[in-house]
């Protein structure tokens, strides 16, 4: 296939591009360039014959009515997104016009792109959103999400990608738009912008900084290791059925001082630092409405379309914590970025 991925030059984005063209799509990497994206994490595609890089806002709807006639794709895959939920508690605004009136421009162009061809049976518009969608969960570990579980947004980020998840499924059932969507729960691993929880605990560790957790670390998350994600969403976009939901989970809840502590007990056996890291950790004000827990029932994905995480958390852990390790002088390029190494989101 010939796959449009927007988004291309961030965390989740760019592994997709980087899978996509090793398993031999064409790729058209569309990029706005905004801070958390960088071209260096599809470099070892960059030079592919199958890989191509279109910078562009998914809101310059001249700007994708080119790229669509100028490439015209079999898929595309909406990775295209603001995502990190302190940032939109501090500006709101730009989380509805990215990931609403974003996805609304793209929507369009990918219908008038889809009409032009003879509105092929096999094109798809892929649409990938979050278990944040679904707002909070119990405790109680046998209570997860499923495709079937109501919208509860809680924050504006989640809120702003639940009226995209809306928009997509309204432009499939008024215009025959074939769409598939997916949720999934929270990534990790290589090229993880630094502002996300766990390269903080990994770069604070490394610079003997503290290193901050929300509230007493009780939040739990499903984590999901992103080549694993990065496969699935391939997946979904060459064998999911239009109109249909997947959640895509890694099956590895833990609270975050859990998760903190064993990323700690990773650098002391790597770089020992004459102390335990966990001397380092820092309980800070917890994040105005913070969710306490998200869980993923990835049950539909895997008894319809076969796929199933391969990586547990202390494998997944392990791989990122050594890449860190491996990479300094791709981090350290970011530090700089704006935000990055400040506390965002306290609702001030």
């Amino acid at each position: 296939m010939k796959l449009l991925v927007t988004g291309g030059a961030g965390f989740i984005g760019s592994a997709v591009v980087r899978r996509a063209v090793a398993a031999g799509h064409a790729v058209v990497n569309l990029d706005a360039l905004t801070y958390a994206a960088c071209l260096d994490n599809v470099a070892d595609v960059a030079e592919s014959p199958r890989y191509a890089f279109e910078q562009a806002d998914i809101r310059d709807r001249a700007a994708l009515d080119r790229i669509f006639a100028a490439h015209r794709p079999d898929a595309v895959m909406h990775l295209a997104a603001e995502s990190h939920v302190d940032r939109s508690i501090d500006g709101p605004g730009t989380f509805v016009e990215t990931n609403v009136t974003g996805t609304y421009t793209l929507l369009e162009a990918a219908r008038a792109h889809w009409t032009r061809e003879g509105r092929p049976e096999g094109f798809r518009f892929h649409h990938v959103s979050t278990d944040e969608v679904y707002g909070s969960l119990p405790p109680d570990p046998s209570v997860k999400f499923t495709e079937a579980t109501a919208y509860d947004p809680r924050s504006p980020y989640s809120a702003s990608k639940a009226a995209s998840d809306h928009l997509v499924r309204a432009w499939h059932h008024t215009y025959g738009l074939p769409v598939v969507l997916t949720n999934c729960s929270n990534n990790y691993g290589p090229y993880h912008f630094p502002e996300k929880l766990i390269p903080v605990v990994i770069l604070n560790a490394l610079a003997g900084r503290a290193i901050p957790v929300y509230g007493q670390g009780e939040n739990v998350r499903d984590w999901l290791y992103v080549e694993d994600h990065a496969e699935a969403l391939l997946t979904v976009v060459a064998q999911g059925t239009p109109g249909r939901t997947y959640n895509i989970g890694g099956g590895n809840e833990a609270r975050n001082i859990d998760l903190v502590r064993m990323i700690c007990r990773l650098l002391d056996a790597r770089r020992p630092a004459g102390a335990p890291h966990e001397r380092l950790i820092d309980f800070v004000a917890d994040r105005p409405g913070h969710d306490l827990r998200y869980a993923i029932d990835a049950t539909r994905i895997t008894e319809e379309l076969g796929w199933r995480p391969s990586v547990t958390l202390e494998e997944g852990l392990a791989r990122t914590v050594d890449w860190y390790l491996a990479n300094e002088a791709w981090w350290r390029a970011l530090a700089d970025r704006e935000g990055v190494g400040r506390r965002l989101g306290a609702g001030a």
